[in-house]
């Protein structure tokens, strides 16, 4: 794997596009909004997959994930890899890895944690689901972009079930320090005080450091987006054999809200505003 190829151009796609871009190894980018103006553009999907020998694939949902499939698997085959990013469910793991295979190419479950300031700094943390052999070989590819590839199993399923449960745990501690702000702002304290406070406490967190300006200020521009959490909880509730999680629900709930008051593509700190 020498070059790759990124398909999906948002907040994080283009990051990455840059980074690769920049390193000499970008064979190709596209994404359904045209984005002409990005290094190597390519004018359809099938193209960057003809160009790279991986595709990169960082789009907004299952489905999406799919279109992008139904596209590209013909120019797929032996010697080709699709390293599929997108946040999705063991199921569709399961559906797209047997797509891939059956053209005789490899496919590698690689989603990640890491908004768009994590990107840009290359700190991206990847938990990588396939093969031994495979991983290595994505390694020097994917270690431009990112700071850690956590391997979790041979298994590409459960790379997407472990992306779903960090996140679930990230939109239940935010909701949380949404919460404890609005408590405090109540009863009169500043928030100067009351992230002074957290600062010292073990209930403070990479999560309330990164949040906090945004909090303070009212500031919603999206790092990860309300209706993309949206989906991960409504993927994450759908997921056979989670159960029923009392707060997995209750933050799928928050965030319906939240998107169905206008907030969908806002930062999903936003949820401070329902309070």
């Amino acid at each position: 794997m020498k070059t790759i190829g990124v398909i999906g151009l948002g907040i994080i796609g283009r990051v990455w596009t840059r980074h690769y871009a920049a390193a000499g190894v970008l064979a190709g980018c596209w994404n359904r909004t045209p984005r002409p103006a990005m290094p190597q553009w390519k004018d359809t999907p099938e193209a960057v997959a003809a160009a790279a020998d991986a595709v990169q694939i960082v789009v907004a949902d299952p489905p999406a994930v799919q279109g992008v499939l139904d596209r590209i698997l013909p120019r797929l085959g032996p010697g080709k890899v699709v390293i599929q990013s997108t946040t999705i469910d063991p199921e569709s793991s399961d559906r797209f890895r047997a797509q891939v295979e059956a053209r005789g190419a490899r496919y590698l479950e690689a989603p990640f944690t890491g908004s768009k300031p994590a990107a840009e700094q290359r700190k991206t943390v990847y938990y990588l689901g396939g093969a031994a052999d495979l991983i290595a070989a994505a390694e020097p590819l994917l270690s431009l972009v990112s700071e850690t590839r956590l391997v979790v199993s041979i298994e590409p399923r459960k790379a997407a079930a472990l992306k779903l449960a960090m996140n679930l745990n990230l939109a239940v501690m935010l909701e949380g320090l949404c919460e404890a702000l609005t408590f405090t702002r109540r009863a009169g304290i500043s928030d100067d005080l009351f992230f002074e406070a957290l600062s010292r406490n073990v209930g403070a967190s990479g999560l309330s450091k990164l949040k906090e300006p945004k909090l303070r200020a009212g500031d919603f521009s999206p790092q990860f987006s309300v209706k993309h959490m949206h989906k991960d909880m409504r993927l994450a509730s759908a997921t056979a054999g989670a159960g029923r999680l009392p707060l997995l629900e209750a933050v799928q709930e928050r965030l319906r809200l939240a998107e169905a008051q206008g907030a969908g593509d806002e930062d999903f700190s936003a949820l401070l505003k329902l309070l």
